[in-house]
């Protein structure tokens, strides 16, 4: 079989798939792949699906699925999978480094510096300790994070359709009452039609004064426009963000607004989860070959 590796992943796995048949980085050679390996960059559309006619198998390495036209790929019978297990650590690790970039001034502090200037009064910090976190999607990411601001003494609140315990966060029912109650807001949820756009100008006028939003979970689910109204209203305290509506984020309003860090969609890119979403994917494969 074709295995066609359409964007970056670990630069051994090409020799780890070897074994399971003719692996190829050309992307010309879709129409005779069985197999197509992409990461966020590649859009597995309609049209994309139609290109591949041999396509049996698409494997997303990472969590969300946004990129691939699910029921499409249903209606033609490809499997569709991703890696969601491998991320975990990395994507939980920065949500927390956003929010403490962003609680304490960082990325202003360290610009001013190279400008020659010396901001240690006009620059503000926040402690993290005795703060409320709120987690807008409790799965596995959701739930590293909690576990890693419960060693910074935060109260954790969370909201998830699905979940009603956890041992990490105290789970609210209601949405309305997670925004209304915590300082910092960290977004890990797909983006789907009932989480598109979820953080707009209503449900932020329901947060707290000078709350924190962290968004490592997709671009679409805030609307970019009400986000950057509300920093600079000062109604937001601050927005960390690794994602975007549009990657690259040409003319994002986000980018020229206050106290934000914004980073290129570094979630997933560690050097270990990268070697995690390649064994991953190994074991996929030989399933697939093995007919498992």
């Amino acid at each position: 079989m074709v295995i066609l590796i359409s964007d970056a992943f670990d630069k051994t796995l090409p020799t780890k798939l070897t074994p399971f048949g003719d692996v190829t980085d050309d992307k010309g050679r879709l129409a005779d792949a069985e197999v197509v390996l992409v990461r966020s960059k590649t859009k597995v559309t309609r049209e994309y699906i139609d290109s591949a006619p041999k396509l049996k198998l698409v494997v997303r390495g990472g969590v969300g699925m946004d990129n691939i036209d699910l029921e499409y790929c249903r209606e033609r019978g490809i499997t569709a999978l991703n890696t969601a297990e491998a991320s975990t650590t990395a994507v939980a690790e920065l949500a927390f480094a956003l929010m403490i970039a962003v609680a304490n001034s960082i990325t202003q502090a360290d610009a001013s510096m190279r400008e020659g200037k010396w901001l240690k009064k006009e620059l503000k910090r926040q402690e993290l300790w005795g703060k409320t976190l709120g987690i807008l999607g409790m799965g596995r990411i959701g739930s590293a994070l909690a576990l890693r601001a419960r060693a910074f003494r935060m109260h954790c609140l969370a909201w998830h359709p699905a979940t009603r315990f956890s041992d990490f966060a105290e789970i609210r029912s209601d949405l309305d009452s997670v925004l209304r109650d915590s300082d910092f807001l960290s977004l890990n949820m797909p983006l789907v039609d009932s989480t598109r756009g979820i953080i707009n100008s209503d449900s932020i006028a329901r947060m707290k004064d000078g709350a924190i939003i962290i968004n490592t979970g997709r671009g679409g689910l805030v609307v970019e426009e009400d986000v950057a109204a509300a920093l600079q209203s000062g109604k937001l305290g601050g927005y960390g963000t690794d994602v975007w509506h549009q990657e690259p984020p040409n003319g994002s309003p986000i980018l020229s607004a206050p106290h934000t860090v914004c980073l290129p969609h570094l979630g997933a890119s560690t050097r270990e989860n990268m070697l995690r979403i390649g064994e991953i994917i190994e074991n996929i494969i030989k399933e697939y070959r093995d007919g498992k």
